[in-house]
């Protein structure tokens, strides 16, 4: 019997996770960028980015790539050449988009490492901070979802 999915939506498991694990990691890291620029604004007294502004736009997304490349770095420093190797086939599946590639191997190591998430808010902690966005005054959004 196949799963119940809305109409057009994705039919077998495998892909129904990829797709579920991406979203979550897309969201994640969208929340990673607009945090350390809403906290590096207010830290200056600067307005909150405003979605149809395009320099905000430009920020956001330099921000979401640096973020990505650093978990990316991170994350695979320790893989073997065979592993890092199936990483980049990964990859190069996703296409040439530079944020496809880089949230296609998020979602390889999100599916490989067992702990991921600790590491993603052990990163993101360390990104924020070396950007001068700390956000130590909140607590992570895993620690708030661990903390029951």
């Amino acid at each position: 019997m196949p799963f119940r999915t809305r109409p057009g939506q994705i039919r077998d498991l495998l892909s129904l996770v990829d797709a579920e694990v991406r979203e979550r990691i897309e969201e994640a890291v969208d929340f990673v960028s607009l945090d350390v620029i809403v906290q590096h604004r207010r830290a200056r007294g600067l307005p909150a980015p405003a979605a149809d502004n395009a320099g905000d736009r430009q920020e956001f997304e330099a921000g979401v790539i640096a973020f990505l490349e650093q978990l990316t770095a991170d994350l695979t420093e320790r893989l073997s050449s065979e592993q890092q190797r199936k990483l980049e086939d990964t990859a190069s599946r996703a296409g040439n988009d530079r944020v496809a590639r880089l949230v296609a191997i998020q979602v390889a190591l999100a599916k490989q490492l067992p702990d991921y998430w600790q590491q993603f808010e052990a990163i993101r902690t360390r990104h924020t901070e070396a950007t001068g966005a700390s956000g130590r005054e909140r607590r992570g959004f895993l620690a708030r979802f661990f903390r029951r």
